[in-house]
């Protein structure tokens, strides 16, 4: 198995419905967001997968989440801004391009604090 990875790092505010706690006011994250796109097989030219390619696609969504409250961001207004949330959306948005490229997987991992992340990880099919 492959792999290729990149990360971005975004700031965004958000508040969380719920039994959180202090997380229910708004509050802010230095959100690191790691993506992984795996395979089974490299391409002629070596590779499993443009790297400079999926870094901008990375580095485009991260900016188009910075310095907003994620609370605002049209396809997360109605949901619950949660790590895994904000993972799964990242993913969904990722994963299109992808798609039909000999890749098996992709990984995001959504890190809200040096300690504390939530990914969602599935096929490319």
């Amino acid at each position: 198995m492959y792999e290729v990875y990149v990360a971005a790092r975004f700031e965004a505010a958000h508040r969380l419905a719920g039994d959180f706690g202090p997380a229910t006011r708004m509050h802010g994250h230095t959100y690191r967001m790691e993506v992984m796109v795996r395979g089974q097989s490299l391409a002629e030219d070596g590779t499993l997968y443009d790297i400079g390619g999926l870094k901008r696609a990375v580095n485009d969504l991260a900016a188009s989440l910075d310095y907003r409250d994620l609370n605002e961001v049209p396809g997360l207004v109605s949901v619950n801004t949660t790590a895994e949330v904000v993972a799964d959306f990242c993913w969904e948005r990722l994963a299109p391009p992808l798609r039909e490229r000999g890749l098996d997987s992709l990984v995001v991992r959504i890190w809200e604090s040096p300690d504390a992340y939530a990914a969602r990880e599935d096929t490319l099919d």
